[in-house]
């Protein structure tokens, strides 16, 4: 071999080493960056005219395990979207309350039960009198909360759903002009693993709005399709479109279409958890708008239903004309179900009868007498209010609401509300610590199958050793040419 051999070949095994040293920095400077690819030199035997030319540097590839990838992807999906389900049913568990939380419902049923025990001992008690109307009325006002609480979920859930879409296809056209950057650098001979890094860190945040899978195309290119077989990048990418209403009523729904459905580049697709764009946050979001929050809504208008109608009968009340309204109303109006959305949003509507309410130029006495009553009766008369007291803890079969048809006190029904939203929201527990736990371990495999920089840094110290020895022979060609020249 040549000392010019032999010189070439050393000044390349130091090229290689260099840039060795500087894909191992690299990797041990991202080991904590997410969406980080480690990267492999790679290299190979140099020959020219069959003979060895030293190294030769191939190129830089980015290593990802694109099966744990993948997984991971749907797992935060998931996790993501179980999230927003227990955290919904949470806050309605909240609204109704637990026993013996402040406000629950169902103590406020046992305070007007014990209101009328203390005014039918004392009915000539105008205190006693006005403690029946303050727990009617604090009954009534739960409910208009615990409504308010739902419909306003509902409200939050359809902008979530409008700005995830937003971010969705603004998204996907960043990752679609990556395709083509990446394109491009490879065209030109540049090194595009930083921009693959950026593309990956948007997959993962689309992944988390709508569960994706990641297809390689040729030369480094990717298609992006949902686990339900929409297809949201191919060569351009999908529009997915969804306008948000603002303001949602308790009989606002899709099916009326008073409330937004989604669309793949202008195509209707269910709005649902089950669909071709369900199982993350996107289809939370709209599973709580159209499914979850509409359910406890309609067990809260059941249950207000079973309250109106307790008083509303002339048997309660024989003051009260056929058709007139008891001690809680619908709005101040008799409640007279013609049709099934009659009542839909009742448990927000829910009022004291006005004759029975000073503030509204009723009277005190009415509550001892009957609403119908015209003139005071008998102070010590209590007949009426064990009557009442009666209707609110008499066994009776709902007449709405997802309830067995079994009869029921007003607390027993009460009770049966708060522990099937209890129910969902145990088991909605169950899936988030299963996704939770999946998620973990899955971001733990990938973070095992990143960089290790303790082999990062056994393959430094490799270079190390390598950069020396060529340093050497370049130091020994460089000795041998000065003796040759005699220098």
């Amino acid at each position: 071999m040549s000392l010019s051999s032999t010189l070439a070949n050393a000044l390349s095994g130091l090229g290689a080493a260099s840039r060795g040293a500087e894909v191992v920095s690299a990797n041990v400077a991202n080991a904590r960056t997410p969406g980080y690819g480690r990267r492999e030199l790679g290299l190979s035997a140099l020959s020219i005219g069959g003979q060895g030319a030293g190294v030769r540097i191939d190129g830089i590839t980015r290593s990802v395990n694109r099966a744990i990838l993948g997984d991971r992807r749907l797992a935060d999906a998931a996790a993501a979207n179980a999230d927003a389900r227990t955290a919904f049913l949470s806050a309605a568990e909240g609204a109704f309350g637990t026993p013996g939380s402040p406000g629950a419902l169902g103590d406020k049923i046992a305070t007007l039960s014990t209101a009328l025990l203390q005014a039918a001992s004392r009915p000539d008690s105008e205190p006693r009198l006005q403690g029946v109307l303050t727990a009617a009325t604090d009954i009534a006002s739960k409910l208009k909360d615990i409504t308010t609480t739902v419909q306003q979920a509902r409200m939050d859930a359809d902008a979530q759903a409008g700005t995830l879409v937003k971010e969705l296809n603004t998204t996907l056209g960043q990752v679609d002009k990556l395709n083509a950057d990446i394109l491009t650098e490879r065209a030109s001979g540049r090194d595009a693993a930083a921009l693959m890094d950026q593309r990956q860190r948007l997959v993962d945040r689309i992944s988390q709005i709508v569960p994706v899978r990641e297809m390689s195309r040729d030369h480094d290119q990717i298609a992006l399709f949902t686990t339900g077989g929409a297809i949201l990048l191919e060569g351009n990418p999908a529009q997915i479109g969804f306008s948000p209403v603002g303001v949602i009523t308790p009989d606002m729904t899709l099916a009326s279409g008073a409330l937004s459905g989604l669309t793949i580049n202008g195509q209707p697709v269910q709005p649902n958890d089950s669909s071709v764009l369900g199982g993350g946050l996107l289809g939370a979001a709209l599973a709580v708008r159209d499914e979850l929050a509409p359910a406890v809504q309609a067990q809260a208008d059941a249950l207000a239903r079973n309250l109106v109608e307790r008083f509303q009968s002339p048997t309660i009340d024989p003051t009260l004309a056929t058709g007139a309204a008891g001690l809680l109303t619908d709005g101040g109006n008799t409640f007279l179900p013609t049709q099934p959305l009659d009542e839909v949003g009742l448990a927000g509507r829910l009022t004291v009868n006005a004759a029975a309410d000073p503030g509204q130029g009723g009277a005190l006495w009415r509550i001892r007498d009957g609403l119908g009553a015209v003139t005071p009766g008998d102070s010590g008369q209590a007949a009426q209010i064990l009557r009442l007291q009666d209707a609110l803890d008499a066994s009776r079969v709902p007449a709405s609401g997802p309830f067995i048809g079994a009869a029921r006190s007003t607390a027993g029904l009460v009770s049966d509300v708060l522990s099937q939203i209890a129910s969902d929201r145990l088991a909605a527990d169950a899936r988030q610590a299963f996704t939770a736990a999946r998620q973990t371990s899955l971001s733990d495999l990938e973070k095992q199958d990143g960089v290790d920089t303790d082999a990062e840094l056994q393959s430094l110290i490799s270079i190390e050793h390598a950069y020396s020895a060529n340093a050497r022979v370049l130091k020994t060609v460089d000795d041998l040419m000065q003796q040759l020249l005699g220098i």
